[in-house]
């Protein structure tokens, strides 16, 4: 008898990132900083000791220590991961039973949708408006509607840009029964986190992620933060050794540069408003451009005319941006990157 593959696996389409050589990319939510000699010698100087032939640290004790100092939140609060996506790949089926219910408000990160359905958790979607704002009561009346076991959005979303206030999120943390987990991947470009309100609530994880603000993408690395209780849960459910020496190691070594970060974040946040500006600027001359959205990220989201179109010409420039179904996603990048970005749009659009 031969082997049968999943119904769930035969449809499914394959996530492909931007592999193509671009002279600007600003597609991927990256950060533009690359690391400066003296904390890449203090990374090196970190790998080298590094002992190969030896498992790593199952709960990455140290690491945990410096990235809780940096954020102020307790170490043994912590679960560190393979990036946000492995944390949301291990909360999303194992804290809901097959049949359950999760919400999402859309659009947003589509790896939450992609770990429900691979798991036949019923996925209910929030359709935001064309002004993608929603609102704590929208949220917690289709919870209660479709009896919601698990609410997961990122805060600020991506890909809107746009973000709930600290009261709302508590609003609807205390509001429901169900688990709420809050992606705060982009709460550095912002405020309102509610990291410091994790043992105060047993129905809370919060995401947080080094690859955009901590400019970490190529180590992978996330962490997920909650009250003892389910931190105890999703210690057990992680597997043994899920972060690897390196990464480690590199985590602990840029950490160690609290001051560095914090610049990192500041010129982020300099280039973004200077990129949204410039975009406002080019809204008034440019009919094409039919909505442009607020930012509390690191990354510009606009509705454009014939957006696909754009994405390609952009591309000819060797430009990559982000294509989203009608809209387009710009990461802020360096001055002569989002100068460029601003010169092909003027040429581009009407």
């Amino acid at each position: 008898m031969a082997y049968t593959i999943p119904e769930k696996l035969k449809k499914l389409e394959i996530y492909e990132p931007v592999t193509e050589a671009y002279d600007i990319r600003l597609d991927a939510n990256e950060s533009f900083q690359n690391l400066p000699d003296d904390i890449r010698r203090d990374v090196l100087k970190a790998v080298e000791q590094v002992e190969f032939n030896r498992y790593p640290d199952p709960f990455a004790v140290k690491l945990c220590e410096k990235f809780g100092h940096f954020f102020q939140v307790k170490p043994e609060l912590l679960t560190a991961g393979n990036g946000s996506d492995e944390l949301i790949s291990l909360i999303v089926p194992n804290f809901l039973e097959s049949g359950d219910t999760m919400l999402v408000a859309l659009p947003d990160f589509s790896m939450y949708t992609f770990y429900a359905q691979m798991n036949h958790i019923r996925v209910e979607a929030l359709q935001k408006a064309e002004d993608m704002v929603t609102s704590a009561e929208d949220i917690l009346k289709r919870a209660e509607e479709k009896n919601a076991r698990l609410l997961i959005f990122s805060n600020p979303c991506n890909p809107t840009s746009l973000k709930l206030s600290r009261d709302d999120i508590i609003k609807i943390i205390e509001g429901t029964d169900a688990l709420v987990i809050v992606d705060e991947a982009y709460m550095d470009f912002a405020e309102g986190s509610v990291l410091d309100v994790i043992e105060k609530y047993n129905n809370l994880i919060v995401l947080k992620t080094c690859s955009k603000a901590l400019g970490l993408a190529a180590i992978r690395l996330g962490f997920a933060a909650a009250g003892r209780e389910l931190t105890d849960i999703l210690h057990a459910l992680k597997s043994p050794y899920n972060v690897n020496s390196l990464t480690q190691a590199v985590g602990c070594a840029i950490l160690d540069h609290p001051d560095y970060i914090k610049n990192c974040i500041r010129s982020i946040r300099k280039s973004r408003d200077e990129l949204y500006q410039e975009l406002l600027e080019l809204k008034d001359r440019k009919a094409d451009i039919l909505n442009l959205y607020p930012t509390t990220t690191n990354f510009i989201f606009m509705k454009v005319k014939d957006a696909a179109l754009v994405f390609e010409e952009m591309k000819k420039k060797s430009i990559s941006i982000r294509y989203m179904n009608g809209y387009l996603r710009v990461t802020a990048g360096r001055k002569m990157e989002n100068d460029a970005v601003i010169r092909v749009l003027d040429e581009l659009l009407r």
